[in-house]
This record gives C-alpha cells, sequence and structure tokens, in this order.
C-alpha cells in the first residue's frame, strides 16, 4: 500500500476510515478518563467548537485549495472525472494537516486539553464528512437527508465552468457566499439521487 497513493484500493479506503473512527474514539475516551474534572466543560465546549467549525473549514478546503491551488486541484479533478474511483487523501497526509493546522496552533494557544478537544471535533466532523461523502457516491440513498446531500453534490460535480455546491455535510455555506445557482437546484428536484 503506497502511502501518498491518491486511488486506494478498498482495503486502504476501509483502513482510513476505520483510523479515523479509532482516533475520534481514542480521543474522546482519552478526554473523558484523564481530563481534569475540573475542565470538563471547557473540554466539551472545546470539542463542540470544533465540531461546529467543521462546515467552515470543508467549504473553505473545497472552495479554495481543491478548486484552486496545485496539486490539490489536480487531485480534485481526477475525482471529479471519476466520481466512482476511490480517490481521496491519503491518511499520513489528512492526519498531518489537522495536526498542523488544528492541534499544533490550540496546543500554542491553550494547553493540551483543549487542543485535543478542539481536534476531537474536527476529527469528528472531518470523518462525518468522509462518510458522507462516501454515502454520496457509494450508495443509494433511502433517507430524505441523504437524498438532498447527493442532489446537492451532484450538482456540484455538474458545475466545471462554474463549480459551486462546496459544502457536503452542509448546504448552509453556499447559501450564505451565494455559490449556488437557484435554477440548477430546481432543475434537480424530481431527478434520481442515485447519479453515480
Amino acid at each position: 500500500m503506497q502511502i501518498f497513493k491518491l486511488e486506494h484500493s478498498k482495503a486502504a479506503y476501509r483502513a482510513d476510515l476505520a483510523l479515523y473512527c479509532i482516533m475520534v474514539v481514542v480521543l474522546a475516551a482519552f478526554l473523558l478518563m484523564d481530563g481534569p474534572r475540573e475542565q470538563r466543560v471547557e473540554i466539551v465546549a472545546f470539542a463542540l467548537a470544533g465540531l461546529v467549525s467543521w462546515p467552515a473549514i470543508e467549504y473553505a478546503l473545497h472552495r479554495f485549495i481543491l478548486h484552486d491551488l496545485q496539486p490539490f486541484k489536480s487531485w480534485h479533478e481526477a475525482h471529479h472525472r471519476r466520481p466512482k474511483a476511490i480517490i481521496f487523501t491519503p491518511t499520513i497526509l489528512s492526519a498531518a494537516l489537522i495536526a498542523v493546522l488544528v492541534f499544533l496552533p490550540a496546543l500554542l494557544a491553550t494547553d493540551l486539553w483543549r487542543a485535543c478537544a478542539l481536534s476531537l471535533g474536527v476529527l469528528a466532523g472531518y470523518l462525518s464528512y468522509t462518510v458522507t461523502h462516501h454515502a454520496v457516491h457509494h450508495s443509494h440513498a433511502d433517507n430524505t437527508w441523504l437524498k438532498k446531500r447527493k442532489r446537492w453534490h451532484a450538482l456540484h460535480h455538474r458545475r466545471i465552468e462554474h463549480p459551486g455546491y462546496y459544502g457536503v455535510t452542509s448546504a448552509f455555506l453556499d447559501q450564505l457566499f451565494g455559490s449556488i445557482r437557484r435554477e440548477d437546484t430546481l432543475k434537480t428536484a424530481d431527478r434520481d439521487p442515485n447519479v453515480y
């Protein structure tokens, strides 16, 4: 298994998902069992802050990094060309980015407990994104929420010249920043959400 390969085997894909699940569980257990009791409310607040910040992180990464900055842009274009292929950010890269861009700055600004809690929230958000993105491309929509996410993401994949619809787990920031086209949303309202 190559560490920096973009297209992965099913085993590597499952290993990535399992690793992030394990990291979330282990970090949550560490904070619950070893975290100072007098900081429990703060720890929960920092974890929630990390989780609530995820949609903004997801939107910014998708809109400004994956669509504008090389080599990420060419990697993401490969995903657009082949949406059913198992193409994703290598685990070592995504984990390193979370460590360097979330954990270390939080550690320098606060303490170990708050940095771990904030990282836990972001990791949980990233995990929710990973699961949602997988479901959008590789499963049939059985519920209303997933059907909406599949339609939204299908619009993103269809908008090559004028991209938009960057949110995978949420449409809120696309609506807030106007990165949608109302006519696209209306045209696809009755289409089959299982477009991939």
